[in-house]
């Protein structure tokens, strides 16, 4: 599951991407384990391949879904982690990245993809979404990578949709 579908709307998704913090970090043992799970890997070099993306792509053999495992670390997607919500998905917890979170992350990314998903969840979300904490959030970002552009691009997304620039 997505997190668009759980603060956005229903769409179809071609993967399921997680985020996973091993402890300690070892990518080799967790691709045996998932293996021994029923699930491939879509790259050979599995070190090599973590070290330039942070993401561990399989395939769920059974049904041919692919999973991507973005393996998180200390910093922005630590405080992501510590924000997740509990959501219910057929009567299992799962965690999710906040819907504030994700908008900012969306934002970050900026492909058109991304930036339809921001304007999903503002609109689905418009009563309880923090729009000042996504504007902080962003602003913090800007100045950790020395962008000036996402505060802009999120506005956009508002003014896009007519909605109050609370």
């Amino acid at each position: 599951m997505r997190a668009v579908v759980a603060w956005g709307r229903p769409r179809l998704t071609a993967d399921v991407d997680v985020t996973v913090f091993l402890e300690p970090e070892e990518p080799e043992g967790f691709a045996i384990a998932m293996k021994q799970a029923g699930f491939e890997l879509r790259v050979r070099d599995v070190a090599g391949f973590v070290r330039r993306t942070r993401v561990l792509p399989f395939l769920h053999l059974e049904t041919n879904l692919p999973l991507d495992i973005v393996l998180g670390g200390p910093g922005l997607e630590e405080e992501f982690l510590h924000r997740a919500r509990r959501i219910d998905v057929g009567g299992t917890a799962v965690r999710v990245i906040a819907p504030e979170d994700l908008v900012a992350s969306k934002v970050l990314a900026g492909r058109a993809k991304d930036l339809e998903d921001v304007r999903t969840i503002l609109l689905a979300q418009r009563k309880t979404l923090d729009i000042d904490g996504v504007r902080s959030l962003l602003g913090a970002i800007e100045t950790a990578i020395d962008r000036r552009d996402l505060l802009p691009l999120f506005e956009a997304q508002l003014g896009a949709l007519k909605l109050e620039r609370r």
